[in-house]
């Protein structure tokens, strides 16, 4: 954990002084990639997170001003910063980002309820709205065997999803990463919101030559539905390597049959080789986006994913892969009967620069300085970020300064 003094963003008025927020910083997956992303396009922010975690986010923040909230005390780690579930709410309401002119939260969950100074703009790229307690949260407490920890955990989310709206509406705006997760924004929060796809580093991909190994890159979660893909691969005795880890690592092992390898978390360059050296990647699950889909194409594979969400918009069906819908018996169809080799490699990876970092990095500042052009919100607040104090303009005076007028 880091604590040095803050640096300033501001350079004589002109830029804005910029906070950055994510959830949590204890691995790097797909919102941590895009996250760093952002960290790149504001290189003197300070960065806010409620737990931070060194060695699992690889050292890649290293050189950052870190700022973590009371739960650091506790030792985060990505085995278990999610036992902190109940005290996020509190740890991200706990940051004081008074002198901050410009926030920009990356969240899947928490970030974007962190309160501001009443004459910041807040831009929210939002991953998701907070799976657990939106949209997965049926299937979450039907897992639940147990009454009572399934009527607390009810109540949990009912509180939460209160919270979580209150908190959405004090976002000056929303950036999203697809179509779906734009209309989740719009369904839980009432809030419109922009789509600019997450970016990827399609560069640091190859071609190779091609293996007998079908592959699953994830998190090994219960929403990602790895059980489908390993129900099906035991039904078609065909080689699958699983990498990643997660909370449900020792369950999927077990229904793992002797065609099916659990390689664990690996490296950029693991990932990347896998990828590339595939017959296809495998997707079971309706990602928000699927930044793994875009990076096997990137590497000239094929993507069998099921019809849902953002893949709907970056699978190019029969021509970059196959969607599918269904469980385990329709997934190992389509799997026995798509020719993976008959893909044309280059198509591949043309329709994967279409999501290349480069994009991001044009679109996203756009959107950034068209809400510091917009200034704060005028919309009603449910619940004031801090208590109004009068002045004659709420544009304040870096901005007059940059955009011209008081």
């Amino acid at each position: 954990m880091h604590r040095l003094p803050r640096v300033s963003a501001s350079t004589a008025g002109l830029v804005p002084r910029t906070a950055l927020i994510h959830d949590f910083l204890v691995s790097v997956r797909g919102a941590d990639r895009v996250f760093l992303e952002i960290c790149e396009l504001w290189p003197d922010a300070d960065v806010f997170t409620p737990v931070y975690n060194e060695r699992g986010a690889e050292g890649r923040f290293a050189d950052r001003n870190i700022h973590t909230s009371f739960l650091q005390r506790l030792r985060p780690s990505a085995r278990n910063f999610r036992a902190f579930l109940p005290f996020y709410p509190s740890a991200i309401e706990s940051f004081d980002l008074s002198g901050y002119d410009l926030v920009i939260s990356s969240s899947s969950a928490w970030a974007h309820a962190v309160i501001c100074d009443e004459r910041a703009v807040h831009v929210s790229y939002c991953h998701n709205p907070f799976r657990y307690a939106w949209n997965e949260r049926h299937r979450t407490l039907a897992e639940r065997s147990n009454p009572l920890s399934r009527a607390v955990l009810s109540r949990l989310f009912r509180r939460w999803r209160e919270w979580d709206w209150i908190a959405a509406q004090r976002v000056d705006r929303y950036v999203t990463n697809s179509r779906t997760t734009q209309a989740r924004i719009k369904a839980y929060f009432g809030r419109e919101s922009h789509i600019i796809y997450p970016p990827v580093a399609t560069g640091r991909f190859r071609q190779q030559p091609v293996g007998e190994h079908y592959l699953v890159l994830s998190e090994l979660v219960s929403h990602k539905q790895i059980d489908v893909a390993i129900e099906a691969f035991n039904r078609l005795r065909l080689p699958l390597v699983v990498t990643g880890g997660g909370p449900d690592r020792r369950r999927l092992r077990r229904l793992a049959g002797p065609t099916i390898r659990f390689a664990g978390r690996v490296s950029d360059s693991e990932a990347a080789r896998l990828l590339a050296t595939c017959r296809a990647l495998v997707v079971t699950t309706g990602e928000e986006f699927g930044i793994a889909a875009v990076e096997a194409q990137a590497a000239g594979r094929p993507v069998i994913a099921r019809a849902a969400g953002g893949l709907l918009e970056n699978v190019l069906d029969g021509v970059t892969g196959r969607l599918w819908e269904g469980g385990p018996g329709e997934l190992a169809e389509v799997v026995s009967r798509f020719d993976t080799r008959a893909v044309d490699s280059e198509a591949c990876i043309e329709n994967a620069r279409r999501f290349d970092a480069a994009v991001f990095r044009k679109a996203f500042p756009r959107e950034v300085e068209a809400a510091l052009n917009q200034g704060p919100s005028d919309r009603q607040e449910t619940w004031p970020r801090i208590p109004r104090r009068p002045t004659p303009s709420r544009r304040p005076a870096w901005r007059a300064s940059r955009f011209g007028g008081a």
